[in-house]
């Protein structure tokens, strides 16, 4: 059976949920579709120890302040889940999960959203299934080869899976540096990175990279000089962790590694290193498999936007997935703003 409404939101994270709030604000009928069985997207699926690079205030969606978690200046991913668990209940939002969108396509006058539960018509679509779960991992020569554990970081939980092992983390980001940070105390640890790390001078955390985000975005969309936005401040935050780590000398990069063999890694001047696991920390792509049926995908993948809006289909939009759907849209502080904007784009094209 095919249901109908005026807007399919694909995804029921924090980007889908920002969605639903200025969906409902401007009248229009819309269901989210969420492929995960529990409230709180990808944050209910993330290593133990993490936590936001913002205080609860300022990691907050439309509408609703996180309230602060006791005894915690940066709240931890649970706190986060159960936010965004309240979220939802507290907006009424129509979440049907667990339902997985397998296409988007071109129905004439509507656009049809095949799923593994039935088939919906919409007037417009907004894609929010973020990046979690298409995570990145290079071509490294020989990681076929390895016959130790590999893991990327979606998969990795906390150090004690690691105690007493020889593991090298992969990876000059900030999940690279946290987990880094979190085997450094029991694990024999070989940190690698591309280039040197790039810290963000301690009193700078997600409050700061918000404002960089958007000051880069502006200056952009006004033709000025690229400000060079987050990446002009640095590559990681120096969470109290990563910080702690840091200074007591446990956080020391080395160079990239050339390759892998079966017993563990080699670089490019011969040196060898045996190795029990390898943590990839190499980031992700966004998960867009479910629009190839529209045929937008350009080089690389990529789906060309005029802000959320996909530039050849103006009944879709993309939110949530960095920089290129809005300034910071991949986070929760950020992604308000986009939301705002495809909602009331929305409404303009459908005559609500």
């Amino acid at each position: 059976m095919t249901q109908h409404t005026d807007v399919v939101v694909i995804g029921g994270g924090q980007a889908g949920l920002a969605a639903g709030y200025h969906l409902r604000r401007k009248g229009l009928d819309f269901v989210v579709l969420d492929a995960q069985a529990t409230p709180g997207g990808a944050w209910q699926h993330t290593w133990d120890s993490l936590h936001l690079f913002s205080p609860a205030a300022f990691s907050s969606l439309p509408g609703r302040l996180m309230p602060p978690q006791s005894g915690e200046e940066y709240p931890d991913a649970g706190h986060v889940v159960r936010y965004l668990s309240d979220y939802e209940k507290r907006y009424e939002l129509p979440l049907q999960r667990p339902v997985r969108v397998l296409g988007v396509h071109d129905d004439g006058r509507l656009l049809r959203v095949e799923t593994d539960s039935g088939a919906w018509q919409a007037r417009a679509v907004i894609s929010a299934t973020g990046t979690w779960w298409r995570p990145f991992l290079p071509a490294v020569p020989g990681r076929g080869e390895f016959e130790g554990r590999q893991l990327h970081t979606v998969s990795y939980r906390s150090p004690q899976d690691f105690t007493g092992q020889r593991v090298i983390v992969v990876g000059g980001g900030n999940s690279g540096a946290q987990i880094a940070a979190d085997l450094a105390y029991d694990t024999e640890l070989t940190w690698v990175t591309q280039r040197p790390p790039r810290y963000l001078a301690d009193d700078i955390d997600g409050r700061a990279l918000f404002d960089a985000a958007t000051a880069r975005r502006r200056a952009l969309d006004a033709g000025r000089t690229d400000t060079g936005g987050v990446a002009s401040l640095g590559d990681i935050v120096a969470v109290p962790p990563v910080r702690e780590a840091r200074d007591a000398g446990r956080l020391k990069a080395s160079p990239m590694f050339e390759r892998l063999d079966r017993d563990g890694a080699v670089w490019v001047d011969g040196t060898r290193a045996p190795v029990d696991a390898v943590v990839w920390c190499t980031g992700f792509r966004p998960a867009l498999s479910h629009l190839v049926p529209l045929g937008l995908r350009g080089r690389r993948g990529h789906i060309a936007t005029v802000g959320t809006r996909a530039a050849d289909e103006p009944r879709l939009h993309l939110l949530g997935y960095g920089d290129w759907t809005g300034p910071a849209s991949a986070t929760l502080i950020g992604v308000g703003r986009p939301a705002r904007d495809a909602a009331r784009e929305i409404a303009g094209l459908l005559g609500a």
